[in-house]
């Protein structure tokens, strides 16, 4: 049985869903009926048709995301980088500021390498004072490895609104994962932000 933690991190199931079939490999996809005309609209969706694979294989990782990065009007973005390994470990001590009630969207940069990634979903759960006050996730979507046509991925989230008034003001942690239909994870980590009357 999984902790209330280890819940925390996955994305809510679909009642009902259910993988189709088993994962088939690059290879097995690319081979697939050529003739099949919706089989072709759906490879080429995952990003298969063309290009130099830019997979590392040094690097044994799926998925390697590199920023999350928050743009809101009236003020420059706002980048978390990851691309370095480890980077992530020292988020939760360096908060950012957002504006109470300011709109906001986050975007995230990743590779994909080696494999067919599923079902990718970002996955945040927020606390203030050690209390869960919001748990959010969001489906980024299936994507072949990179190549050279297209060497990054880039999904834009759902926009939001930060909290306003007095009682929202102050400091926040969150634990962000990135978690496939697998159920892997392919990133965990903590961060903090604080909300404040302006930037």
């Amino acid at each position: 049985m999984a902790s209330q933690q280890e819940e925390d991190i996955l994305p809510e199931q679909t009642q009902g869903y259910k993988l189709s079939q088993p994962k088939q490999s690059l290879a097995d996809y690319q081979s697939m009926d050529a003739g099949d005309e919706s089989l072709q609209r759906y490879k080429q969706s995952l990003g298969l048709g063309g290009g130099k694979d830019l997979s590392d294989p040094n690097d044994k990782r799926v998925c390697i995301i590199k920023a999350l990065t928050m743009d809101s009007p009236g003020r420059p973005p706002v980048t978390i980088d990851l691309s370095q390994p480890g980077s992530e470990t020292t988020l939760k001590d360096k908060p950012f500021t957002i504006k109470e009630g300011s709109k906001f969207t986050m975007s995230v940069s990743f590779k994909v390498q080696h494999e067919i990634l599923s079902g990718l979903h970002y996955v945040q759960v927020v606390k203030r004072k050690g209390i869960k006050v919001s748990k959010d996730s969001e489906m980024l979507g299936s994507y072949a490895p990179n190549t050279d046509t297209q060497p990054l991925y880039t999904k834009k989230f759902a926009e939001e609104e930060a909290p306003s008034g007095m009682l929202s003001r102050g400091h926040y942690n969150a634990i962000s994962s990135f978690v496939d239909d697998d159920k892997t994870t392919h990133l965990k980590f903590e961060w903090s932000f604080d909300i404040a009357k302006d930037w």
